[in-house]
């Protein structure tokens, strides 16, 4: 209890000293809910620090958590400047030998020299097509993967300059550019892509009336099986080209210079011809990568165990404390990291099951470290199984269901795959030959609907030399349409003794073809064109009814599986083996730390609950504050009428000594 001392007495008492003195003691509790507040608000600080060093580890081990990030093998040549090579996903270890004859090429086609790039052209409708030109037979294929697509040149774009523009604003597969030879300016048509079937096809529907002659937009018009001057009005500069190569002897052929599964797993990249000599294409295993990722996890681990530790730490000799020093969240966290580690992947199976294999093990501190010869012997002699020590894997027995997808409630096991219907796609079929005369404005439209999408198409004029080739212009025109390939709907036309039948290329039961009106309905299709809805692949996995879309199948919720799915391509009904799934370190870590950073986690209740404590001591100091500010008003106002009392009794004490002393 602190002492109070006044100068003097009576009039001369020290008020303020006084209440002075009386108001730090009352303070004190002042001083304890400040000293709680800091160290919550340190502990909240903490607690940020964690939440942000667990998402960086987080995000450390969701790359690890991807097979191909340890599934790495690398691709060497031995002549660069003739090719060069890269190697993705299922490349086997191999030796192979390349001889290029020649490149792809993308065909140019040139127009005649214009006064300059302002020059009139005309006015109308460029439509293009894609296909492969056979100048033997002087036939043009259409290619049935790229789609007819038009482009309408009005006032606006009716100058070399516009219709260039407007081209490349299309973006239909051919650039334009225009170049300037010294004779004049010349419009010249590049096809974006490569390859003999991605030859180039313009047919113009001109202002003036005629389509073929070389007058107005009827300038562009390129049918390579026309004559020349007569709907053939480009001059080709460079044929398209599959690139010619052979690789160890075999005859291969690309549209692109990118030869990609040539090689299973491997692409080419096509430099330069080399006829009559080979480049050697080396694919091996990239253990510098594997080593790499490896050392990239336990670097992660360690940077997160530290971390933890030093907030939980305890130093006897000096006294210091971490501000989460026995916080059972933070605690928790360390355990939960240890134990997830040393737990061996059971369900992987073969003999790679724990980390310790690979070399990668505890040190007495809890923190990880790498023995590199270790993991280089387990590289060389298990490299496939070490992906499955870190990475979700689902092997399959059957190759007609293979592992799609798991979620966080699947569970590590072995699950058989029963397959009761497969799925198929939506198709119309026509009820009787088609015609194969196409006459504009008569029977060229029809509106088509492909998986609930509608759009309406319409066919180049003119007769066709069969069915097929009025298949594939139909192919084209529905793929071309932006409603459907905007989607990423597509369908396949084929027919069958003149008989068309429109596919969806989607599978289950939202995949569906109908025509639903237009002149050339009939004329193609027939009366009553036969309709099927595709449906969805069915079937169990671990016995018990899975659900499906398309041709994925899912495993219900409940069991053990659940969430497991499955890609079946089986085409008929079968039992298709079983999936044996495993969940790795680098997966099972992802979760754990996702679980914790989730908004109703640990850290996130812990800080919750941090908040409401600080928030609390914030209340109490405010209404202890308010308290104070009235008790030291009651100590003034006490302590006035005190210093009042004794002047009083003063003065009446002069008096009386003073009257006290006349007496005689």
């Amino acid at each position: 209890m602190a002492t109070i001392s006044a100068p003097g007495i009576g009039s001369n008492l020290d008020v303020n000293g006084i209440v002075t003195q009386l108001m730090s003691i009352e303070r004190q509790p002042l001083t304890n809910l400040s000293k709680s507040q800091s160290s919550y608000q340190a502990q909240l600080s903490a607690y940020g620090s964690l939440r942000s060093s667990l998402a960086t580890f987080q995000n450390a081990v969701q790359t690890m958590e991807s097979v191909a990030t340890l599934d790495a093998v690398k691709t060497s040549s031995s002549d660069t400047t003739i090719l060069t090579s890269t190697a993705g996903a299922g490349a086997s270890l191999g030796s192979h030998d390349v001889e290029i004859t020649n490149l792809a090429a993308q065909q140019k086609l040139n127009s005649a020299a214009f006064t300059d790039s302002a020059s009139t052209v005309g006015t109308g409708q460029l439509t293009v097509q894609f296909g492969t030109y056979d100048s033997g037979a002087n036939s043009f294929t259409l290619n049935n993967n790229k789609a007819t697509q038009t482009i309408s040149i009005g006032d606006a774009q009716n100058s070399l300059s516009g219709i260039r523009d407007a081209i490349n604003k299309a973006k239909i597969g051919v650039s334009a550019t225009i170049i300037n030879d010294g004779t004049g300016s010349r419009l010249i048509f590049t096809s974006t892509d490569s390859g003999a079937a991605n030859s180039i096809k313009i047919t113009v529907a001109d202002a003036d009336g005629v389509n073929t002659d070389n007058t107005g937009l009827s300038k562009l018009a390129f049918d390579p099986t026309a004559v020349a001057g007569s709907g053939k009005n480009l001059t080709q500069a460079t044929a398209a080209r599959d690139a010619a190569l052979k690789i160890d002897g075999i005859s291969v052929t690309s549209s692109s210079n990118a030869v990609a599964n040539a090689i299973e797993g491997v692409t080419l990249n096509l430099v330069k011809a080399n006829p009559g000599s080979t480049v050697s294409v080396q694919v091996t295993r990239d253990s510098t990568a594997v080593q790499a990722s490896v050392g990239s996890f336990v670097r992660a681990f360690n940077d997160l165990h530290t971390t933890i530790g030093n907030m939980t730490a305890y130093d006897p000799a000096t006294g210091n404390r971490g501000f989460l020093q026995g916080d059972t969240v933070a605690v928790g966290m360390l355990n939960g990291m240890r134990n997830t580690l040393n737990n061996p992947i059971a369900a992987l199976g073969g003999n790679l099951t724990r980390l310790s294999q690979i070399g990668v093990s505890f040190q007495k501190d809890g923190t990880l470290a790498l023995d590199a010869t270790k993991l280089q012997t387990a590289i060389d002699g298990n490299f496939d199984g070490i992906a499955g020590l870190f990475s979700s894997v689902g092997k399959s027995g059957d190759t007609r269901a293979n592992y799609a997808a798991s979620t966080s409630d699947t569970k590590p096991g072995i699950y058989g795959v029963n397959v009761t219907q497969v799925a198929s796609h939506g198709k119309l079929t026509g009820s009787q030959a088609s015609g194969l005369t196409i006459v504009s404005g008569i029977n060229d439209s029809l509106v088509v609907q492909v998986d609930g999408t509608t759009a309406t198409v319409k066919l180049g004029a003119g007769t066709y030399a069969s069915a097929g080739a009025l298949a594939s212009e139909l192919q084209s025109r529905i793929n071309g349409s932006t409603a459907f390939s905007g989607v990423g709907i597509s369908v396949s036309v084929g027919e069958s003794s003149g008989v068309l039948a429109v596919t969806s290329s989607s599978f289950g039961s939202t995949s569906a073809v109908t025509i639903q009106a237009g002149a050339g309905a009939t004329y193609l299709f027939g009366a009553s064109p036969a309709t099927s809805t595709g449906v969805d692949v069915a079937g169990t996995i671990n016995g018990v009814t899975a659900v499906g879309s398309g041709q994925v199948l899912t495993s219900a919720a409940g069991d053990a599986s659940s969430g497991l799915s499955v890609k079946v391509t089986a085409s008929a009904p079968a039992s298709l083996g079983n999936i044996q799934f495993s969940r790795g370190y680098a997966t099972q870590l992802k979760a754990w730390a996702a679980d914790l950073l989730a908004s109703k986690g640990a850290i996130a209740s812990r800080s919750s609950g941090l908040n409401a404590r600080i928030k609390s001591i914030t209340n109490q100091t405010d209404a202890l504050n308010t308290r104070l500010t009235a008790v030291e008003k009651q100590y003034r106002t006490q302590f006035a009428a005190l210093d009042a009392a004794i002047g009083s009794m003063n003065t009446t004490s002069s008096y009386l000594t003073t009257q006290l002393a006349k007496l005689p």
